[in-house]
């Protein structure tokens, strides 16, 4: 079956409505132009690309902690959205219940912008979303996981490490931080996206160099917990990116169909809650 015609989630991707929802006065990033995507402009892409559902991320440019924009997609989409917010780590037990009610899985952590120290007063917030059942998702650059592995160690937070980890190419499979994700894969609560290899791919499309990591994450973690994300609008991208050869290359990347339908679809309707009719 051509991947264009099976059932598909997106589980990495951001909204920016500045028009409707301002960005924070202290963002240091302001998304413009072609990086701009609305709820409806990514429903149009969703559709033309036969996606059914997708997890959207409350992205650190622009918005930040402000989950108003996210939020206001979910609630307006049906049953079509869930999110993944950003807030800070004083949120409370309450504001955090009320965003998964709004439909929120997860809480996302940035260290590859905010760097490791920014995770030093997590702890609280992680047993938080252990309680209600929700995701820390993480976004690492290189060997930071290396340093985060004892708070992950030390919490029982289901964990979503964002985009592959971000490895070091030149530093090969055997990096310590790379190997530190595979290992979190004898435990029964990571789940890795596969996703953002332009963010650490040294060619352009189809990143033929990110690929041997990718290839060892399947094999790893299995297709029962990996999901796959676009990362549209393709913020800072490096080049020219477009959406569906990001989907030719998931079929490329899984070529097994039953393997393909569990990472793109049954896998991340288990984990997130989405509808699966």
């Amino acid at each position: 079956m051509n991947i264009f015609d099976e059932q598909k989630i997106d589980c990495h991707n951001h909204i920016f409505d500045p028009a409707r929802f301002p960005y924070r006065a202290d963002t240091a990033y302001r998304p413009s132009m072609q990086e701009i995507g609305t709820a409806a402009q990514f429903t149009h892409v969703m559709d033309a690309c036969g996606v059914r559902h997708a997890l959207l991320v409350g992205p650190t440019s622009g918005y930040r902690t402000d989950n108003r924009c996210m939020l206001d997609a979910i609630e307006r989409g049906g049953d079509r959205f869930k999110g993944i917010a950003v807030v800070d780590h004083a949120v409370s037990r309450t504001e955090l219940l009320d965003m998964k009610r709004a439909g929120v899985v997860g809480i996302a952590f940035n260290p590859a912008m905010d760097g490791v120290d920014s995770m030093a007063t997590a702890d609280a917030l992680f047993h938080m979303l252990t309680e209600l059942d929700m995701f820390a998702q993480i976004q690492t650059v290189g060997d930071q996981l290396v340093t985060l592995q004892a708070l992950i160690e030390r919490t029982r937070t289901r964990i979503l490490i964002d985009h592959c980890g971000r490895p070091d190419l030149a530093a090969g499979i055997e990096q310590p931080g790379f190997q530190t994700l595979l290992r979190l894969a004898d435990n029964d609560r990571t789940v890795v996206k596969i996703s953002g290899l332009q963010k650490f791919s040294q060619l352009d499309y189809p990143y033929e160099d990110a690929q041997i990591f990718v290839q060892q994450l399947l094999r790893t973690f299995g297709p029962d917990r990996c999901v796959w994300g676009s990362d549209w609008p393709f913020l800072r991208a490096p080049a020219r990116m477009d959406y569906a050869p990001l989907l030719t290359l998931v079929q490329r990347l899984i070529p097994d169909s039953d393997a393909r339908r569990r990472v793109l679809w049954s896998t991340p309707c288990r984990l997130f809650g989405f509808s699966a009719t």
